[in-house]
């Protein structure tokens, strides 16, 4: 059954705070391939594998279902800062 952007939206929400959350199908629709940009309070003092492992578990159940998961991982400090660098650049 192929996992919906609902799906990891509800899920995500669910566990944690989110200041930005953007999810991306990148299967042409079938459900298979995601890439998800979350921005959270809760990543705060957790590095890059402490965060993904967080979401990972997050979204075990609709992981298994995948071909293919990617994610980015901020937080709302962190995104700021890269807002700002774009803007200047």
């Amino acid at each position: 059954m192929p996992i919906s952007a609902t799906d990891l939206e509800n899920a995500i929400r669910a566990a944690i705070p989110v200041v930005h959350l953007e999810i991306e199908d990148t299967s042409n629709g079938c459900g298979e391939n995601y890439e998800v940009f979350v921005v959270s309070p809760a990543f705060e003092g957790k590095n890059t594998l402490a965060r993904h492992r967080f979401i990972n578990e997050v979204l075990k159940d609709q992981i298994a279902q995948m071909h293919a998961f990617s994610q980015k991982t901020l937080t709302p400090k962190q995104y700021e800062a890269q807002l700002a660098q774009q803007t200047a650049s």
